[in-house]
């Protein structure tokens, strides 16, 4: 029996991005992001269903706009970037379904891991001033903190719960095919 070929894209850091929003004292929304990532996918075909999908993102490089705040959520109260330095993501399943792709796989955060699903567009593929081909994606979808690790709990004088434990990603990853 013949196997197919397998190609090997790899995210393109300068045109990708990871962001997460949560609720703070219920009452609005604080946006992080990470800065350090890498990630490769694997296919057999162009349409990329079936790809397998390995990803990781680099705790200390959490950026929320506010040092402080980055600064807890590394130490041992969240990520404890110390001790687990990345979060990592490995596929399990990579399906299309009404022209969406549903992404499945292994999440681990602070040495949980726990099995999420993932909403994908594909944003299409083209070929850059530079002849190499590229391949857009943006993911979306709600991870529980708690899942991970992720316990701390801040509740104001008033009973307001401090940070949320809902997680919404989007993230926006341009991958480049590799020859």
């Amino acid at each position: 029996m013949e196997t197919a070929e397998k190609i090997k894209w790899v995210v393109d850091p300068t045109h990708s991005e990871v962001h997460f929003k949560v609720k703070h004292l219920v009452i609005s929304t604080v946006t992080g992001t990470f800065k350090a990532f890498e990630g490769a996918l694997t296919t057999e075909n162009d349409d990329f269903e079936n790809a397998e999908i390995d990803f990781s993102l680099d705790v200390n490089s959490i950026d929320t706009n506010q040092v402080q705040r980055d600064e807890h959520l590394k130490s041992a109260d969240f990520f404890n970037a110390a001790e687990y330095p990345q979060i990592i993501f490995k596929s399990t399943s990579f399906t299309k379904e009404d022209g969406d792709y549903l992404l499945r796989g292994d999440l681990t955060a602070k040495g949980i891991t726990k099995p999420v699903k993932l909403n994908v567009d594909f944003g299409g593929s083209a070929t850059d001033f530079y002849g190499n081909e590229k391949a857009g994606f943006e993911i979306t979808g709600k991870i529980n903190r708690k899942d991970f690790g992720l316990t701390w709990d801040g509740i104001t004088e008033a009973g307001a719960i401090v940070v949320g434990e809902e997680i919404k990603l989007n993230i926006n990853l341009q991958f480049a095919k590799q020859a």
